[in-house]
């Protein structure tokens, strides 16, 4: 009798210890499975700024209005400044700077910055129009470079400036920017270096 009762615990054991060693396997294979799809599926990020509309970024492509948005106030940033802001300017614009071309931006960016500290010449840019690719991570913007020696205007010109951008996850970098020409046709004609010229027109 005690046999018997024995074996049938074995038994049960027997089958509990089955039936968790194929659970426990079931759910390793099920968060291998969510492992690698969480892995493989593009991140999204919901941004509620105070925008005219919600915005989401995702890790696969850069959506265009946001590349529309970073570009107008880089603009704004790289190409608006005067010798009582210079280190803010060029800080600011090291800060969105890819890692990767941050040398060479702070190099030309310092250029700039040795010139004109001390100086009574400043700059602001008009924006009249802008353009984006997103496939091509690429900007145009087009406008009036004022530049001020004092309190006076001194020269008003019409300019168009190229910024190229790298995209990584979510993150949108500076990957640099320069003053482009066009003929009358609107074909480019000569152009600053994609990876790291910083020519704001006048310095």
């Amino acid at each position: 009798m005690d046999l018997s009762i024995s074996h049938g615990q074995a038994q049960r054991l027997l089958k509990q210890r089955n039936l968790l060693a194929i659970t426990a396997t079931g759910l390793f294979a099920l968060s291998v499975v969510l492992t690698l799809t969480a892995a493989r599926r593009d991140r999204e990020v919901v941004l509620q700024p105070v925008l005219a509309k919600p915005l989401t970024l995702s890790s696969s492509h850069v959506d265009k209005d946001y590349l529309e948005l970073v570009t107008r106030d880089a603009a704004l940033l790289t190409l608006n400044r005067s010798p009582s802001n210079l280190q803010y300017w060029m800080d600011s614009i090291l800060e969105i700077t890819d890692p990767r071309t941050h040398g060479r931006m702070k190099s030309e960016l310092m250029k700039i910055f040795n010139e004109q500290n001390g100086s009574n010449v400043s700059q602001f840019f008009t924006i009249e129009n802008l353009s984006v690719d997103p496939d091509a991570l690429t900007s145009e913007v087009n406008g009036v470079l004022h530049t001020v020696v004092g309190s006076k205007e001194v020269t008003s010109e019409a300019r168009t400036f190229r910024y190229v951008w790298s995209y990584s996850g979510v993150s949108l970098k500076l990957a640099g920017f320069g003053r482009i020409s066009k003929d009358a046709a609107g074909k480019v004609i000569g152009r600053a270096s994609a990876n790291n010229s910083t020519d704001g027109g006048d310095e």
